[in-house]
């Protein structure tokens, strides 16, 4: 019997799953948004929670936990410290949220989007930065006639 056991195996060793949910949840603190298995999205939400919790007391020993659970990755350890965790810094918990997308159509999996919750996006170009580039387009293809 199962009971109250709660890991999801994802059909891999234990060593190959936490290196997989720590390469998902590296690429959700880079992206802000990845596109997954439902199933890897549930087992993802749960660690990038805990870390952002974790990151949010900001001390060097959280930091050192969170790098040791990204597997050394610097520049995702970064950007959890240096943005994401500040900005939910009165936020009590609920950081990521779920959107279901269907199958895929090789396999029939589930498909999910993992992405944070409230989290500020890039800034959308201005009209200025859309004009110049769509009259640049036409003279690069002027030119190459």
């Amino acid at each position: 019997m199962r009971h109250r056991k709660r890991t999801a195996k994802l059909g891999r060793t234990s060593e190959h799953r936490n290196r997989m949910l720590a390469s998902l949840v590296c690429s959700l603190i880079r992206h802000n948004r990845i596109v997954t298995t439902l199933a890897k999205a549930k087992a993802a939400r749960s660690v990038a929670e805990k870390l952002v919790t974790l990151c949010k007391k900001g001390t060097l020993h959280a930091r050192r936990l969170a790098s040791a659970r990204l597997y050394q990755d610097e520049e995702a350890c970064r950007i959890l410290f240096k943005q994401i965790a500040p900005h939910f810094k009165s936020r009590p918990g609920g950081y990521t949220r779920i959107i279901k997308l269907g199958q895929r159509r090789g396999d029939a999996a589930q498909q999910a989007i993992l992405e944070w919750v409230e989290l500020p996006q890039a800034p959308a170009p201005t009209e200025g930065q859309t004009q110049g580039a769509q009259q640049a387009a036409p003279a690069e293809a002027a030119a190459k006639t």
